[in-house]
């Protein structure tokens, strides 16, 4: 913040990190329920990659989406309920992801992604964010009188579990996209290299037509709950087989178009055959992302190999140490 005092457009950039977080906080929260928060995945990413001269801004542009929320049920639950609501859960995990982040970094000297660190990150959020959650639903005082909502082990690991495949949908693909255009000439993207990508390529011409099939399927399959947990198992296929092709860019994308059709088939909130069916998901996508850092090196080394002349890309830049 000592720079604000010196640059005129440092407060305009905060203005504008709070305000484009907050838009996509918005966006991401209402097209998520309570087992597959996609907020999780866009915190995970700010924290892993923006700088921390901008994590304030990060905390004051989840606020106000939360605080409206909490504002607006104050009456139903109590002004101590709305006060604790208020508070961004990007604030709690602040410090343990600054603690990882003065040690580790995203991306390894040698240039390869450090995946083990992601999916670290990944799980203490996850964690810090559902105790969190069950502290601020501890202080619910329901105003006509009825039973507060019980805080139980089950509910307690859907949270776990929505936090981290919420962060699994769009941390990777974020961090993949990344690579991707670092990679670029120019760091450009143009129409001419989205067309000849070949794992966009494969998602659209395998992936997606195989998760739209399941999804006909799910949706014929009315009140048959064996086929319909198949089916949606059945949709980690797509993630395998990218990231077998394209090492841990495709899981992500994989894991990612995955994630959402396996959401489109929820019926019902904290369905048990719903959420066994994301912690298969959350395994494989996890799986798949460790051992696609491996695929994708030796897709790389063979690549050197067949053209010995061309140079390897240079790999992408690690995020800047600049607080």
């Amino acid at each position: 913040m000592r720079s604000s005092h010196t640059d005129p457009l440092a407060w305009g950039r905060y203005l504008a990190v709070a305000g484009a977080y907050a838009a996509c906080y918005e966006l991401t929260r209402n097209i998520s329920f309570s087992h597959w928060m996609l907020p999780a995945g866009l915190r995970l990413a700010c924290l892993l990659l923006v700088p921390r001269r901008y994590w304030a801004a990060l905390a004051v542009g989840e606020t106000l989406p939360i605080a409206e929320m909490a504002a607006l049920h104050a009456s139903s639950f109590g002004v101590l309920w709305a006060c604790m609501a208020a508070l961004p859960p990007i604030l709690v995990c602040m410090p343990a992801m600054a603690w990882l982040r003065s040690r580790y970094a995203v991306v390894r000297p040698d240039g390869e992604v450090n995946m083990g660190y992601i999916l670290t990150a990944t799980l203490i959020c996850a964690v810090i964010t559902t105790a969190a959650n069950a502290l601020v639903l501890s202080t619910v005082n329901m105003a006509d009188g009825s039973p507060t909502p019980a805080i139980t082990l089950p509910l307690m690991l859907a949270w776990v579990l929505g936090c981290y495949l919420g962060a699994l949908t769009l941390t990777p693909l974020i961090l993949a996209v990344r690579e991707r255009i670092a990679l670029l000439p120019r760091r450009t993207v143009t129409w001419s290299a989205i067309r000849h990508s070949p794992l966009l390529r494969d998602a659209v011409l395998f992936a997606v037509p195989c998760l739209a099939l399941l999804l006909l399927v799910a949706n014929g399959a009315g009140e048959d709950d064996g086929l319909l947990t198949w089916v949606r198992v059945g949709m980690a296929v797509p993630v395998i087989a990218l990231t077998l092709r394209h090492g841990w860019h495709g899981a992500a994308v994989g894991g990612m178009l995955a994630s959402v059709a396996q959401a489109s088939t929820s019926f019902h909130l904290q369905d048990p055959a719903m959420i066994r069916s994301q912690a298969v998901l959350a395994f494989v996508a996890t799986t798949a992302l460790i051992f696609g850092v491996r695929v994708a090196h030796r897709v790389a080394a063979a690549r050197l190999a067949a053209h010995p002349g061309v140079p390897a890309p240079a790999p992408a830049p690690a995020p800047s140490p600049r607080r």
